[in-house]
């Protein structure tokens, strides 16, 4: 697990182990006036040097517990300790952020409130900031009159930017690269956290009944939607892209308030992320470019957080350069490096105007007249025009909540979906994954890519085999014969010997960048995109520079 220190202007942060251990200095030199009284005061702001000012705060282990570890999520004001409790054999996740004592915590609402009020009233084009909080600070402690040090006044400027710029208690949370869920289940129950490192971890972070219901309705706010009781549960996007299901009260949620945060990385994973994290071999990923390129349909299945959606954002930069992309989406996930690219998101209108849902987002989108068309999640009758799209040549990705080929081929046939039979054979694909345990660990894998056939004459039944299916004993992905990549044979007009030299070629290509780490995902659709340019020259540059590599004998 990487550890993080981040070095803000004028600080000289140390590492988290070093600065947070030893007792507090400094924090509370000559705070001892009235907070009514208006005066002149003396602060000055510099930057905090935490090796000068002392540190912010420090942490106690809890009884029966060992420290795993230690990392910072917003040097140098905020970091995390991993410890362990060898009675419950589990692990904690605590967040340890700025110390105040009473005084400060007084001080701290007193400059709440005194900010809150004239943020109602603020000039629509004024930025609201961390500096602007600063310098508003800075201006009410010298109102207020009172002496504090440097380190108690970074103390609530943190917790400033914290609530006003952030999300509150939460913030660190949202802040650690490790975590990609964020569980809230009740009133002053601890948040759960999905962390790459422990899976699912208890945090020391909890909300009272009061503070909770207000943070629901916050959330909601923030990203222009409306929880209320009578209307309690809400799914939305909150604006720094984390997914968000939010529920209010007891009526729904018997232990209280409630939410979920579905955190996404701020750049999307590429084909060489899911290579270098074992979800799909060098193999599978080169034969989907080969069938994305070629306009074959595909749908990828999947229990709750298998990566469906994060698999299909990936193979979607295989898409060749120039075509006309459109995507459709209750909440804004993908993420595509496509010049000719239109998002689509549907929306809930509480008051005025009319829903726009993913049926209507479809019908308006053939009228775009794209190549390929991708929809966030079918469930319902959206499911019909997107086959009928396919079935008149448009090119569309999807995901579904399935965990096998036939069970996905069976929600697609029956209610609520009903989709014939005879569209679903229009269906190229079905990539299913699972988030399951490897020695040890919780990995996601590709369990199997399925080509649909047509219809059996004889049973009625559709046709399915399978390219890839994933080996659990060894960890590896077996190899099948392919009817897909013979029907790309047979349309351009390829030879065997030409379909596997291109197969081969875009393995060794894939398989270069995977060596060099090219994650990047603007990066890795430029050479994508070079490849379908100049693919003979790319692949020149490619062999050069392994021939390079080769030490001379």
């Amino acid at each position: 697990m990487s550890r993080q220190t981040t070095e803000k202007d004028g600080e000289d942060p140390v590492s988290p182990t070093e600065e947070v251990t030893g007792p507090l200095s400094g924090l509370r030199r000559g705070v001892r006036r009235a907070l009514g009284m208006v005066g002149i005061g003396g602060f000055e702001y510099r930057p905090l040097q935490p090796s000068v000012d002392g540190p912010l705060s420090e942490f106690s282990l809890p009884p029966g517990h060992d420290e795993v570890e230690r990392y910072w999520v917003n040097a140098p004001y905020t970091y995390v300790v991993v410890t362990y409790d060898e009675e419950a054999s589990e692990h904690r996740y605590n967040v340890v952020e700025p110390d105040l004592d009473a005084f400060g915590r007084t001080l701290l609402e007193r400059v709440r409130r005194d900010i809150r009020d004239p943020l109602l009233y603020r000039d629509g084009t004024d930025v609201l900031d961390a500096i602007a909080l600063r310098e508003e600070l800075e201006s009410l402690l010298n109102e207020y009159g009172v002496d504090i040090d440097v380190g108690t006044f970074h103390a609530l400027w943190y917790y400033l930017v914290r609530d006003f710029l952030g999300y509150d208690r939460v913030t660190p949370l949202m802040n650690d690269p490790h975590i990609e869920d964020i569980s809230c289940d009740g009133y002053d129950l601890p948040i759960f956290v999905y962390h790459s490192g422990y899976t699912d971890i208890e945090t020391s972070v909890t909300f009272d009944q009061e503070k909770l219901d207000n943070y629901v309705v916050r959330l909601a706010q923030r990203s222009g939607r409306h929880v209320s009781v009578g209307d309690p549960v809400v799914g939305t996007t909150l604006p720094n892209g984390s997914r968000a299901e939010l529920a209010l009260g007891e009526e729904v949620t018997p232990r209280g308030s409630a939410f979920t945060l579905r955190m996404y990385a701020d750049e999307p994973f590429t084909p060489i992320d899911l290579i270098d994290y074992g979800t799909f071999s060098v193999e599978q990923m080169a034969y989907l470019w080969l069938c994305i390129e070629n306009n074959r349909s595909l749908i990828f299945a999947g229990g709750t957080a298998s990566g469906k959606t994060t698999s299909m954002n990936a193979v979607s930069m295989f898409i060749p350069p120039r075509s006309k992309v459109l995507t459709i989406e209750d909440t804004r996930e993908l993420t595509l490096y496509h010049d000719n690219w239109l998002s689509s998101v549907t929306r809930t209108r509480l008051h005025e105007g009319a829903d726009i849902d993913m049926y209507d987002l479809l019908r308006s989108a053939l009228r775009h007249r794209p190549e390929f068309i991708i929809v966030g999640e079918v469930r319902g009758e959206e499911a019909v025009t997107l086959f009928q799209a396919m079935n008149t040549g448009h090119t569309t990705f999807s995901t579904m909540h399935a965990d096998s080929v036939e069970t996905v081929i069976n929600r697609l046939e029956n209610e609520p979906i009903n989709v014939p039979r005879a569209m679903v054979q229009s269906l190229d694909l079905l990539c299913v994954q699972t988030l399951t345990r490897f020695d040890g660990e919780r990995v996601r894998r590709s369990k199997g890519i399925g080509e649909i056939g047509s219809i059996d004459q004889r049973t009625g039944e559709l046709d399915y085999s399978n390219a890839f299916a994933w080996n659990a004993e060894t960890d590896s992905f077996d190899r099948f014969d392919s009817t897909l990549l013979d029907d790309i044979r047979d349309d351009r007009g390829w030879t065997q010997t030409e379909l596997r030299r291109e197969m081969r070629n875009r393995e060794r290509f894939l398989r270069f960048l995977a060596e060099r780490g090219v994650n990047d995902y603007r990066t890795f659709t430029a050479l994508v995109n070079e490849y379908y340019v100049h693919p003979d020259r790319v692949m020149q540059r490619v062999e050069e520079a392994r021939e390079a590599e080769v030490p001379a004998e």
